[in-house]
């Protein structure tokens, strides 16, 4: 008697804990999710050279194997001064491509304005402005 009492109790206690935390939304309704309105400072670079290589900073990059890696298709991503990759993603679900609106700021720094998602580490952004910062130096190596 005890025993179903106990996890009668436990399943309640669940409930109510589920109930006072409440979901944010997302384009999807229903669904949850980790979400911000942010404003990030980075590079505008490909993706796959700041995760195989530790070096890779904010503030240079070889442009010639950035844009090679982008047009073969690897994502772009936005890599702060803290070593943070920003994914952009689309507001729509299905989600759709940003290289078209990406592709003139590659190897530029810039400042963008959005809605940041997070989960385990990985970081998206819809974009909502972007701009370049002329004021930030980006050390190109033409090689």
């Amino acid at each position: 008697m005890i025993r179903p009492l106990s996890i009668c109790l436990l399943a309640c206690c669940e409930i109510v804990l589920a109930a006072s935390q409440p979901p944010q939304k997302t384009s999807m309704e229903g669904s949850r999710a980790n979400r911000s309105q942010v404003t990030i400072e980075g590079l505008v670079r490909d993706m796959a050279c700041p995760i195989q290589n530790l070096d890779g900073k904010a503030t240079s990059l070889s442009l010639k194997c950035a844009r090679a890696c982008v047009r073969a298709g690897s994502p772009i991503a936005i890599l702060t001064r803290d070593g943070d990759l920003y994914q952009p993603i689309s507001d729509k679900m299905p989600d759709y491509s940003q290289m078209k609106k990406l592709m003139p700021f590659v190897g530029k720094y810039v400042r963008v304005n959005g809605t940041a998602f997070e989960r385990n580490g990985t970081h998206a952004i819809v974009i909502a402005e972007i701009q370049e910062m002329n004021e930030v130096h980006v050390t190109i190596d033409e090689e």
